[in-house]
């Protein structure tokens, strides 16, 4: 049995591709195992992923134990969790639950950027995999995870509980350095990204901004977006809007409706069913990670807009020391990027992609106590877990 954990269902189309990665990779390899998704939306991740395992059931277990914790304070949200995981008489309503997570082969925290300061109740995931592990015997992963920023005085924790797991790995070097350990490889969906989707004519510019994170008002980025656009000089013909999260992502194109007359909106379950309208030479601008990382490997160019110095910049930077050819311009920037040209070479995808295929079979292939991912640092696996204490 393969447990994953991660924060699908939202949605959010970077959460729900990294589990529609893991989920398409399993389909393949192992289309016979029971799967389970742990996230905080369970109903609404089994109608957008469930297809893509035969034997796919989702759940929300180690999410409620998170939230069950007495305070939002990293080390007693993570000693709280262990408690219930190990004694689930604390935390009777999900015994059903813990049972479970004591019966799996596989505990797998999937890959994304929800393990930081922006929400330190989720270091219980962390915890309640560590401790289920012990029950079970199970192999524990933690991959492509973007950890800054951490909450002030708890790096000492991650790394404590990091020690519990067999592979660990990070997509950025800001979060590898603050484990002081493991592989900072890439993101997840490098693992398999999407096939091509149908040919259709694709506009030749493509707008995604955000409005749930950072300090810029949507007024104060569809301005900062204003000026790119006509320092470039943009129809709004040859534009197209695209949704990454339902509601949030309209908020600042709402700013611009009177600029865009002409413009094509592609909203989330559109992208989510039929692919990002995506095509090599666009020019993308996107304060969204995964427009970033899926358009530049489709060949486009862009400008990522980091839209948190804290959060966005490392998350974009990564991707741009990579290898994508993106130009970085903040939010708060004073003028506009220059049109930029560049994507990902197809040397660098093909890379990413034994990268990641090194990680998934530490994981989920032949178990031996070390594996070496080629031309990065060594993943590290134990054959022996220490006990959580």
């Amino acid at each position: 049995m393969h447990y994953l954990v991660g924060p699908s269902g939202y949605p959010n189309f970077g959460d729900e591709l990294i589990a529609a990665t893991w989920l398409r990779y399993l389909a393949r390899t192992e289309p016979d195992a029971e799967v389970w998704l742990d996230t905080h939306s369970p109903g609404p991740a089994q109608l957008l992923l469930g297809d893509l395992h035969p034997r796919l059931r989702c759940t929300d277990t180690l999410w409620r134990l998170c939230g069950e914790a007495p305070s939002d304070e990293p080390a007693e949200v993570a000693e709280w969790v262990r408690a219930a995981v190990s004694d689930p008489g604390l935390a009777p309503r999900w015994d059903a639950g813990i049972d479970l997570l004591g019966r799996t082969d596989v505990l797998h925290v999937i890959g994304g950027g929800y393990l930081n300061a922006l929400w330190p109740r989720h270091i219980g995931l962390l915890a309640g995999v560590a401790t289920a592990a012990r029950r079970s015997g199970a192999r524990t992963a933690m991959t492509g995870q973007g950890l800054v920023p951490f909450p002030a005085g708890a790096a000492g924790l991650l790394r404590s509980l990091a020690e519990h797991f067999d592979v660990v790995d990070t997509r950025d070097e800001p979060s590898a350095e603050l484990l002081d350990r493991g592989a900072s490889t890439c993101d997840d969906v490098f693992l398999e990204l999407p096939a091509p989707v149908p040919a259709r004519e694709a506009r030749e510019f493509v707008l995604c901004l955000q409005s749930d994170i950072g300090t810029a008002s949507p007024p104060a980025l569809a301005a900062r977006v204003l000026d790119i656009l006509r320092a470039w000089e943009v129809d709004p013909r040859r534009l197209a809007v695209v949704e990454g999260i339902p509601r949030v992502d309209r908020a600042v194109p709402a700013v611009l409706e009177s600029e865009l007359d002409g413009a094509e909106f592609h909203p989330f379950r559109e992208v989510w069913r039929r692919g990002l309208p995506v095509a090599p030479g666009q020019t993308w601008i996107s304060s969204r990670y995964h427009m970033h990382l899926l358009a530049a490997a489709a060949g486009a160019n862009g400008v990522a807009i980091s839209v948190s110095r804290d959060y966005y910049t490392p998350k974009h930077r990564g991707l741009i020391d990579l290898g994508s050819g993106w130009t970085l311009s903040e939010a708060d920037d004073p003028e506009p990027p220059a049109p930029p040209v560049g994507a990902f070479p197809p040397h660098v995808l093909r890379r990413c992609q034994a990268l990641k295929s090194s990680v998934a079979q530490a994981i989920y292939g032949t178990r031996t106590p070390a594996v070496t991912a080629p031309a990065t640092r060594r993943l590290v696996l134990r054959s022996r877990r220490p006990s959580v204490m």
